[in-house]
């Protein structure tokens, strides 16, 4: 942790407007799972790329490139319009680095008034004092910072050290909730960090949340005996976000394969910065469809089809969805061969490219 570091106090119109913003976006998540247990016929979470390049290059990373221009306002809000169409819960914004993008509030606005959920992923070195101030006028009601290290290193840069500043701006500021998620796993050269990281993420008032790095292909990499004992230790501090909910990050940590059942291109859809329909992250390429042409009759499909990454699958967002409905709705289907779109860009990671099985 670095060496000085302070507990900062928001002002009490911060404090009253914040406690407002959370009662009301509670009131919604109630809502949205209330809507997602009534019907299966809607996505509950969409994460959507309004920018591909990034302004870090993480050693681990594969969501990011250098060169990628913003996709322009005009066709971000076409894509959110056939989003809430669709009845649309949460729409998470990441990248890339969302922050780059220039009209980043006016798509945080666009999504609050056609009445979803607003959050957004980001590094947190584009913050300032100024920033977090647009972005509650915008009316963004969630944030997480991923931090990797208490110290940059050549593989990451998103530090405690580098980034301390920044939360306590937010601790000061923000009125949107903040989440803070450390990691462990592979490439995490002192797994102790992690547990450094989440008591200053507690300390200054934010959720805390462990992640386990997955390998390039959103894979299992199982943790050691002291790993293990920080993640429980963090699920833990965790007690007030909905990290309590991830008992399936307890068989990852482990090891273990997680028996469920993944419902992304369904309930939970990754829409790239060329607008098309992906399974998740680590799944880029697969169904490869424009958002623009993905019907009902393919979401359902995707609701009733196995996937062959889920059983050692570390992508907790796509998890966090599939609880809603891992009681109901066999998966009896197989991936249908699909060709990608003429003229897309090949995506990262092709479907079938990472177990025998596929």
């Amino acid at each position: 942790m670095p060496e000085e570091t302070k507990t900062v106090r928001a002002s009490a119109e911060v404090l009253r407007e914040r406690k407002r913003r959370f009662r009301r976006t509670r009131a919604r998540e109630l809502m949205m799972i209330t809507k997602a247990l009534a019907s299966t016929k809607h996505p509950i979470l969409v994460h959507i790329i309004p920018m591909r390049r990034c302004n870090l290059d993480c050693g681990y990373c594969n969501e990011y490139d250098s060169v990628s221009k913003p996709v322009p306002l005009a066709e971000m809000k076409k894509r959110l319009d056939i989003l809430a169409d669709m009845g649309t819960s949460i729409i998470t914004i990441s990248g890339g680095e969302p922050l780059m993008h220039s009209e980043l509030e006016e798509i945080i606005r666009h999504i609050r008034k056609r009445g979803m959920i607003a959050g957004m992923i980001t590094n947190g070195f584009l913050l300032s004092k100024e920033r977090i101030g647009t972005l509650n006028e915008a009316g963004l009601e969630h944030l997480q910072i991923s931090i990797d290290n208490l110290v940059p290193d050549e593989v990451s840069k998103k530090s405690l050290k580098t980034l301390d500043t920044r939360l306590e701006w937010l601790s000061e500021f923000a009125v949107f909730q903040v989440n803070i998620n450390s990691v462990l796993g592979s490439g995490v050269k002192d797994p102790e960090d992690a547990l450094k990281i989440a008591h200053r993420a507690v300390e200054l008032g934010f959720t805390s949340t462990v992640g386990i790095i997955h390998d390039n292909n959103g894979q299992l990499k199982p943790l050691g005996p002291r790993e293990q004992e920080i993640f429980e230790e963090i699920m833990t501090l965790g007690k007030r976000s909905y990290s309590r909910f991830n008992d399936f990050q307890h068989s990852v940590a482990r090891g273990k394969e997680h028996n469920w059942r993944c419902r992304s291109g369904s309930r939970y859809l990754y829409i790239c910065e060329d607008g098309l329909v992906h399974w998740c992250s680590q799944q880029r390429g697969y169904p490869g469809i424009p958002l623009t042409q993905y019907t009902d009759e393919m979401r359902h499909r995707e609701y009733l089809t196995a996937k062959h990454c889920a059983p050692m699958c570390t992508v907790s967002c796509v998890q966090q969805v599939g609880m809603l409905d891992n009681w109901r709705g066999p998966q009896t289907l197989k991936p249908k061969p699909m060709a990608p779109p003429a003229g897309a860009r090949p995506e990262l990671v092709q479907i079938g490219g990472t177990r025998s099985d596929s």
